[in-house]
């Protein structure tokens, strides 16, 4: 094996990085605690079954051990709402891992992220073989959309030639078309909005990706403004109906109003055939998500307000998405059984959809693999009225949600990729996983990240 042969890191990653647009989030007391935990577990347990440490945590029975240790540390500081429910025998028995923790969903990630060549090297990224192993080799991803990140059109960490060469090169593999690909339009831009028809008609984008809290002054917009309105009306005008919006990962003060999702609603009643995707479903990182509260003014409980006053109600054109919240919701699963059970409860079991904000955490696997196993406590069920995660909840969440917003044919998609040759290439991989993240793990890696870019946060 070629990474961390002597197996120092832990195949679920508990760190404080971020996906460099917001930053960083330090360690708690108890993440330590469950970290320590874990390492301890990995080295008990290899000795019992005669494995190396590595050997053992690129099974699926050292994923087991580490999410338990995290189950026994959040218990010990009465993080208790959620857990990850795993037998304890899955710990020493990597057969039973496999079957708890192993690939049964279509797994459709509605956010990923790869950089241009110019900023690869500063992120210690490589190229599309990497970005393929560590998206389709070494996690259960199916599919994935590659979206984009607010930029000055002169300094884009991914321009649109270059990430539809990606996709191409993806969709050559022999698993055929596993890569969508979003425009970017950040409509308070010069020259943004003109760009639409081509990155319909040129670039074949599957939808348009945009930010209301940036602007090039530093002016977010809401979705309700005329320029908002504009953007989807020709968005709609060239056969674009589906918006992914930035919402909540607030960046600073600045503009601070345009990252809420006070407009969710009214523009998703105003363009019924438009589906909106609001990202990170108005998650804000600095704040505690608890039951839902209609008199808050921002994070997750804004949607749901946004959507209810909109009279929409449940499965409506209005998604929420789970790309770096799911990963952040990983350090608490108090917070998580709220933010995933609220969701559920108030959007609808069809208007969740699975992002991870790779590759920025590296490899979407621990992220998978925690959600898979992830339970809401029987208490917080009766209590709030959340619905247990079931398999087929899990399912829908994982990849059917999303695959109706695009339009896929699951049944056509798995059928094609049980009989080519990426299915045999999987089924022959040895993983050897590098258990890396990539995006900054410190405020000062983060303002050095944003200051090469071209903008501070606010």
């Amino acid at each position: 094996m070629r990474h961390d042969c002597d197996g120092r890191r832990l195949p679920i990653k508990l760190d404080s990085t971020s996906n460099g647009e917001v930053a960083p989030m330090p360690l708690e007391p108890v993440h330590l605690r469950a970290n320590a935990l874990a390492h301890r577990a990995a080295d008990a347990n290899a000795k019992r079954l005669g494995l190396s440490r590595r050997r053992l945590l690129v099974s699926a029975a050292g994923a087991a051990g580490t999410l338990l240790a995290f189950n026994e540390a959040y218990a010990a500081a009465g993080r208790t709402g959620g857990f990850y429910e795993i037998e304890p025998t899955a710990a020493l028995d990597v057969e039973q891992a496999a079957q708890r923790l192993g690939s049964r969903e279509f797994i459709f990630d509605v956010q990923g992220h790869f950089v241009g060549r110019n900023w690869q090297g500063r992120h210690g990224l490589g190229g599309v073989d990497q970005f393929v192993k560590d998206v389709f080799l070494d996690s259960d991803t199916d599919m994935m959309v590659l979206s984009f990140i607010p930029s000055r059109r002169e300094n884009e960490y991914l321009p649109i030639a270059e990430a539809a060469a990606v996709q191409e090169i993806v969709s050559r593999l022999p698993r055929g078309q596993r890569l969508l690909i979003h425009g970017r339009v950040n409509p308070n831009q010069p020259g943004d909005m003109e760009d639409i028809a081509a990155l319909a008609s040129r670039w074949k984008v599957s939808a348009l990706k945009c930010y209301t809290q940036w602007g090039p002054d530093g002016r977010g917009f809401f979705l309700t403004d005329d320029i908002g309105v504009r953007m989807i009306e020709k968005a709609r005008g060239v056969g674009i109906r589906t918006i992914c919006v930035h919402k909540g990962l607030p960046f600073g003060r600045q503009s601070y109003e345009h990252s809420t999702c006070a407009d969710i609603g009214r523009v998703a009643k105003m363009f019924p055939d438009v589906n909106f995707l609001v990202y990170h479903a108005g998650y804000v990182q600095t704040a505690k998500e608890g039951p839902y509260d209609p008199t808050r003014s921002d994070g997750v409980d804004r949607l749901i307000r946004s959507v209810e006053e909109a009279g929409l109600g449940k499965g409506s054109n209005v998604y929420g998405e789970l790309g770096s919240t799911w990963r952040m919701l990983m350090r608490d699963p108090d917070q998580a059984a709220h933010v995933v059970g609220k969701l559920v409860k108030h959007l609808g079991e069809g208007n969740v959809l699975w992002g991870s904000d790779s590759i920025w955490y590296g490899s979407p696997q621990d992220q998978i693999q925690a959600f898979r196993t992830f339970q809401i406590s029987r208490e917080y069920q009766e209590k709030f009225g959340y619905a247990a995660m079931t398999p087929r909840l899990r399912a829908r969440i994982f990849g059917l949600n999303g695959a109706q917003v695009y339009g896929l044919d699951v049944e056509e998609v798995t059928r094609r990729a049980a009989a080519d040759e990426m299915g045999r290439a999987r089924a022959a991989y040895e993983p050897d996983p590098h258990f890396l993240t990539f995006g900054p793990k410190t405020r000062a890696q983060f303002l050095r990240l944003r200051a090469a870019h071209g903008h501070q946060p606010g």
